[in-house]
């Protein structure tokens, strides 16, 4: 029981488990203002069964990576949130690839077991913060999804606050792994348009609040105007000593998961 899981930057992430290799939100386009380059190549994906994207934000659902894994890896299946598959498909995946993702309705047929949970965020600052229903006809519109991969369940949270009931949502999926943003939201930011996410402090009361066997911090390195810090993420577990196990990982260096008997 146990799952490998891989870094890619932002709030990307390679899951393998179970001989399944699941892609979460891959950035890999070689866009201006980026801090660091990509640090692999999707045309090199080769092995991907799954790809999922949280909501339509350019570093989420990123167009040309997705199409050019859905090249790589032609049995992949990419799943979106439902309103928004006609942005999939105008990449270039093909339509009969490309799954809409409902908040709360397991996805069935999948090489792995999928759960998308709703994610409060927004497409700008003048919408946000909810689940972008009335952008969607009555639709969630932002997504985060637990993932089951060698019997252990991943929850990858995409962009988000935290939204009332949440923590239970997870605690009642069973949660071991939980994969947060922590570079926060402020004014300045908010007044160039960019919508925020939890900061370090609150990743970590949701982690100890739904009980997660280990919390990853995400969403922190790419951009120099929308950094986190994972450092204050550990000093502030550290102070509130909370029972919660922490791991920062490096880009493109795998590691595994094994969960303590619960």
């Amino acid at each position: 029981m146990s799952v490998e899981l891989t870094w890619l930057g932002q709030a990307g992430f390679l899951l393998r488990g179970g001989g399944v290799t699941v892609a979460v939100d891959l950035f890999l386009s070689d866009v201006g203002g980026r801090r660091i380059p990509p640090p692999v190549d999707p045309a090199t994906l080769t092995d991907v069964d799954l790809v999922l994207c949280t909501h339509e934000h350019w570093d989420h659902l990123d167009g040309p990576t997705v199409a050019a894994i859905a090249a790589a890896s032609p049995g992949a299946r990419v799943v979106v949130p439902a309103p928004v598959v006609d942005q999939a498909v105008s990449a270039g995946v093909p339509a009969d690839r490309v799954l809409g993702a409902v908040a709360h309705e397991p996805m069935s047929g999948l090489p792995a077991p999928v759960i998308p949970v709703p994610a409060c965020h927004g497409i700008d600052v003048a919408d946000a913060y909810n689940f972008g229903r009335d952008l969607s006809g009555s639709q969630v519109r932002y997504l985060g999804y637990v993932v089951e991969l060698g019997g252990v369940r991943v929850y990858h949270a995409g962009d988000t606050i935290w939204w009332p009931g949440q923590q239970d949502v997870l605690r009642d999926l069973g949660v071991h792994v939980a994969l947060l943003p922590i570079n926060g939201r402020d004014p300045l930011r908010e007044a160039d348009n960019i919508v925020g996410n939890l900061d370090h402090r609150e990743a970590a009361l949701l982690a100890d609040a739904a009980g997660v066997g280990l919390l990853v911090p995400m969403h922190w390195d790419v951009f120099a105007g929308n950094r986190g810090f994972p450092d204050q993420l550990v000093a502030v577990i550290e102070r509130l000593e909370l029972p919660v196990p922490v791991f920062v990982p490096q880009r493109t260096v795998p590691f595994v998961f094994t969960p303590a008997p619960r």
